[in-house]
C-alpha cells in the first residue's frame, strides 16, 4: 500500500492510498491519455459515485480495463 498526495482541480490537496499495482495502472492510463496523474484523479473525483476517492480510483481502473478487453 502506498500513500500519495495529490492536488485535485489545482486547488484541493488530499491523499490517497493505493496498492502499487493500482498506482502503476493509474499512471499508465494517465500516460495513455496524455494527461497528468493529478488531472486523471481530478476527473475521477468529479465523476465518482463512491464516497472514498481511493475506492473510486480502483473502480475506475477496473472499468477501464474491462472496456479495454472488449475492444
Amino acid at each position: 500500500m502506498r500513500k500519495l498526495s495529490v492536488v485535485i482541480a489545482n486547488r484541493h490537496s488530499t491523499s490517497i492510498s493505493l496498492e502499487e499495482e493500482f498506482l502503476s495502472e493509474l499512471k499508465e492510463i494517465a500516460n495513455l491519455q496524455n494527461i497528468s496523474l493529478n488531472q486523471l484523479i481530478t476527473q475521477i473525483d468529479a465523476e465518482r459515485k463512491h464516497e472514498n476517492l481511493s475506492s473510486a480510483i480502483r473502480v475506475y481502473i477496473l472499468n477501464y480495463l474491462k472496456k479495454k478487453q472488449r475492444y
